[in-house]
């Protein structure tokens, strides 16, 4: 068995008064993780115990914090902070915007007689919910919760709780299915798997669509009025939502269209950045900015839970490799056309087509000799 952890959001339902002690709480965790952030970039700290001993007190006495809230004011910073040490590898101070407030379960927030009960800068309030879509986390014999965020959203309050439960491991003994997924801009997806079948995601109106958005947001930084900035404000991370639902159906697609114990094959894409050097200016921000990882990540959880396993192997020449010769050159790709000819052997398809079927065979490469695959 091994963990798996996905995040459940839970709409909370106050009533006025209970607003205004959210929003007094989730205010006053905010102004005090600013304090903490300016002490650690003046002092370079980031042990919890010596960062504790400096500011604890002060975040009690300034901020009215409870015991609890200041502890996990200290832990949010400092995860921060090594957050952007590992990304950026330079000391960059963390601006607390956004209102939140992280709760540990059966200390800050708990759930009773079908409310949950959060602690506030003046005690507790039991806060009835919305559960729907979410009924199945409240089984307290399989799932367990974990330190939640509380946020303020268009004025509705969310619990973001992290849920823990255990699910059956996946051994790569056990594949009987390969499907190798080569992804794109033109096609979302282009598969092909163990029946031999290949499977296509245009990528059409997503390219128009995005396209949409980025001469919109050219066109209201070029106003500079304050209603052109209220309407950027309000589209917001509108984009980022609809990309990310897009990936969530794709990959959800993928794996309950296909069975158990299936193996799935991507392209490690890592330092695709870097090769936008050669992509033509005017065409770079969509190359750049492609939610590739996003639609990673979510095939790989979602694989977990359907007992199935994601694989990552080298891209080098999968869509210029004849999958039915072998012969490899760059001249057997139109990147224009879209096409796949090749030079030795006349092979002829669509060039994503090319680089799943290749990827495919990775995939049985990957595999010990002795796996049986089922046709």
């Amino acid at each position: 068995m091994q963990k798996m952890t996905v995040t459940a959001k839970i709409q909370l339902c106050p009533n006025s008064n209970d607003k205004i002690l959210l929003n007094d709480t989730l205010s006053a965790y905010r102004a005090a993780c600013n304090a903490v952030s300016e002490y650690i970039f003046q002092s370079h700290d980031l042990n919890q115990s010596s960062v504790n001993h400096a500011v604890y007190r002060q975040l009690r006495n300034n901020y009215s914090l409870r015991s609890q809230m200041a502890q996990s004011v200290i832990k949010t910073v400092i995860a921060r902070y090594k957050t952007i040490l590992e990304n950026q590898k330079k000391w960059i101070k963390p601006d607390f915007r956004k209102p939140q407030y992280d709760l540990v379960w059966n200390r800050d927030y708990s759930l009773n007689q079908d409310k949950f009960s959060v602690n506030t800068l003046c005690g507790r309030i039991k806060l009835p919910f919305f559960d729907k879509g979410m009924e199945k986390y409240f089984d307290k014999e399989t799932y367990k919760f974990g330190t939640a965020k509380l946020v303020l959203k268009h004025d509705r309050y969310f619990l973001h709780i992290p849920v823990s439960y255990e699910i059956e491991e996946s051994h790569l003994s056990d594949i009987c299915h390969v499907v190798g997924i080569d992804r794109g801009i033109n096609f979302v997806v282009a598969t092909y798997d163990s029946k031999h079948k290949s499977g296509f995601v245009s990528g059409k109106a997503i390219k128009q669509k995005r396209a949409h958005y980025k001469l919109l947001r050219q066109q209201l930084q070029k106003r500079q009025t304050p209603s052109a900035r209220r309407r950027l404000k309000a589209i917001g991370q509108r984009e980022n939502r609809w990309m990310q639902d897009i990936n969530h159906q794709v990959s959800k697609a993928l794996v309950e269209n296909n069975p158990k114990h299936t193996l799935f094959v991507l392209e490690d894409l890592k330092g695709i950045r870097s090769s936008t050097e050669k992509v033509r200016l005017k065409n770079r921000y969509v190359s750049v900015s492609w939610a590739f990882f996003d639609l990673e990540q979510k095939l790989i959880y979602k694989a977990m839970q359907n007992q199935c396993s994601v694989v990552k192997v080298n891209p080098a020449y999968t869509s210029q490799t004849c999958p039915e010769c072998g012969h490899t050159e760059s001249g057997n790709r139109d990147k224009k056309l879209h096409l796949f000819c090749c030079r030795n052997c006349g092979y002829r398809s669509n060039d994503d087509r090319i680089g799943a079927m290749n990827l495919y065979r990775k995939g049985i490469e990957y595999l010990v000799p002795d796996t049986v695959i089922a046709e």
